[in-house]
């Protein structure tokens, strides 16, 4: 899937939560001259849609998705704004099957091997490992590799650029989600800079 390819390519996703829908197009243009151009905006603020949507129309070289997702509505909704993929905490059959209807690959989350199971029982074959750090790190990602060789993650949760490479230096990983490189203030006066920055020096830890 050219999706699978792209976050292999990208190596770090940016997860970045938008309070204010103008702020949606200058950040994403930032982050994709820093190196990073895979973007998920996660849907837990009011303005999250909105953003997906200006994202995709003013900011082509982006691959937008969205984050958050946790039913079959959601999906709908961000398909519709442009979502070039989605990611869910979660997996369940419903979000999955959003996911063929709409054509929008989704990276949905696990945690165990149970939740792996489950999603390999619906024919997938990446995950987001979320979250990540409270739910062994690394070494369980590591170890989960054994009996499911066949099976790419990109954590999520507690990463960022002090633990970063002991994730990325596993075959399993293909990517890891962040937030380090979005300033937490984006009415800031060089906020946008910051972020261009941040993204540059996020892409050469990768």
């Amino acid at each position: 899937m050219a999706f699978h390819e792209d976050l292999a390519a990208a190596r770090i996703v940016p997860v970045i939560v938008i309070k204010d829908a103008t702020h949606a197009v200058p950040l994403a243009k930032a982050l994709v001259e820093g190196g990073l151009n895979i973007l998920e905006i996660t849907l837990r603020t009011a303005a999250a849609l909105d953003a997906i949507a200006a994202i995709a129309k003013a900011v082509p070289e982006a691959i937008v998705g969205a984050g958050t997702v946790i039913n079959a509505q959601q999906f709908a909704q961000a398909a519709q704004a442009g979502s070039r993929f989605v990611v869910s905490p979660g997996t369940t059959e419903e979000v999955v099957r959003a996911s063929h209807d709409h054509q929008v690959p989704i990276l949905p989350g696990i945690a165990t091997a149970s939740d792996l199971m489950r999603g390999l029982s619906l024919g997938l074959t990446h995950f987001k490992f979320f979250p990540a750090e409270t739910s062994g790190g690394a070494p369980a990602i590591k170890t989960l590799g054994g009996p499911f060789p066949q099976v790419k993650f990109c954590p999520t949760g507690g990463i960022g650029p002090k633990n970063l490479a002991s994730y990325l230096s596993l075959s399993n990983v293909v990517a890891c989600g962040g937030s380090w490189m979005v300033p937490s203030d984006l009415n800031a006066p060089d906020a946008f800079e910051q972020a261009r920055s941040m993204a540059r020096e996020a892409k050469g830890l990768a």
